[in-house]
């Protein structure tokens, strides 16, 4: 029988209140906290704090605080990635972001979902897709990314989409919902 975590990490329906769900909840957000404390810190104390909540990539990322996300594990971010002010990630499955990526301030990156059947959702049980964005992708400001979404390398994601759908290299997409311009 699969575990909680295995069938979050699968994408399939899964009891966010489990015990070990919310244990790794717990230690993102306290991890979160000393980050998103640490604005005047030394730079070594930030990059160790991100290298504990991070799945990869903490050694070159720069994000900027508050930075606030689920499970934290579940980012692989390539090298270079930027995140400016006030960004979320729902991690529930991988989120990951390529090299050289600009993430715009309040952006919104949502792998978590749940059930449409109101009768499934009153249950607890929810789901997640993974978002994968490619290398050199610009993202502007209070975007939102949807679960299961892939931005092709080179994008660029207007301030303010709501990207609800694959978006291919090379585009400039904007809107709500996102399209190709």
């Amino acid at each position: 029988m699969s575990s909680q975590r295995d069938k979050m990490m699968a994408g399939e329906l899964y009891d966010a209140s489990d015990t070990e769900l919310v244990l790794l909840r717990r230690q993102a957000r306290d991890l979160c906290k000393a980050f998103n404390e640490s604005m005047d810190a030394q730079t070594d104390l930030r990059r160790r704090l991100l290298t504990d909540l991070l799945g990869s990539g903490a050694d070159t990322a720069w994000i900027e605080p508050p930075f606030y996300c689920d499970y934290g594990i579940n980012i692989l971010l390539g090298k270079k990635v930027f995140f400016n002010f006030n960004c979320i990630v729902l991690d529930v499955n991988p989120i990951t972001i390529g090299d050289n990526t600009l993430i715009g301030p309040a952006v919104q990156f949502y792998g978590g979902t749940h059930p449409l059947d109101a009768a499934v959702r009153r249950s607890g049980l929810e789901s997640g897709r993974p978002i994968t964005i490619g290398s050199d992708v610009w993202i502007g400001g209070n975007a939102i990314i949807c679960p299961g979404v892939t931005i092709g390398d080179r994008a660029v994601i207007g301030a303010g989409s709501v990207v609800t759908h694959d978006i291919p290299a090379d585009a400039v997409a904007v809107g709500n919902p996102c399209r190709v311009k």
